[in-house]
């Protein structure tokens, strides 16, 4: 299935969902927000979150600092 990562056309298995993206991407565990069509997605639905063609998809990594 296609769908658009961080502005980057990506292929992705069928059926998934916005948790088998983030572990396919090795950031499980990681702090990050996650947009689907511009619109934030919580952390507590990503198992349940099923992504679909076309969706474009925004992830940003949150950084400390001080």
């Amino acid at each position: 299935m296609h769908i658009v990562l961080n502005g980057t056309s990506t292929e992705i298995s069928d059926h998934s969902t916005l948790a088998d993206l983030v572990a396919q991407l090795a950031l499980t565990g990681q702090r990050l927000a996650i947009e689907v069509n511009a619109e934030l997605v919580p952390r507590s639905t990503f198992t349940d979150h099923l992504l679909a063609p076309d969706d474009r998809v925004e992830i940003i990594h949150a950084v400390g600092g001080g």
